[in-house]
């Protein structure tokens, strides 16, 4: 976080403050600023609408679009996992394939 001492300007009956113009392209202020007054805080934002997120087929269609090297992230593809003898592997298979347990209600005692 930066700090910027700003002076105040008179403008008519009014004051007015001077936005540097890096900050104004950076955060987007060329088509208006909402100013909340937050009891302690002046808080500014932008008018213009937020920049829309992409779907995920349109980041797909970037990506490839990007000609982007992934092959960093397909490391983890040759190392031998599907390999392993996985213990009990058998055992695994089998319980997922049982139907589950019922339940069971708890037995009264006999009363004498």
């Amino acid at each position: 976080m930066k700090t910027y001492e700003i002076s105040l300007a008179r403008i008519g009956n009014s004051r007015g403050i001077r936005i540097p113009a890096h900050l104004i392209r950076k955060y987007g202020f060329e088509a208006g600023i909402l100013l909340e007054d937050r009891g302690n805080v002046v808080m500014l934002t932008s008018q213009s609408p937020p920049e829309t997120k992409l779907s995920w087929e349109e980041t797909a269609k970037q990506m490839v679009d990007a000609n982007e090297d992934w092959s960093d992230w397909e490391s983890t593809l040759p190392d031998g996992m599907e390999d392993i003898p996985w213990k009990n592997a058998e055992a695994v298979t089998l319980a997922v394939r049982e139907d589950p347990p019922q339940k069971r209600r708890a037995k009264k005692p006999k009363s004498q």
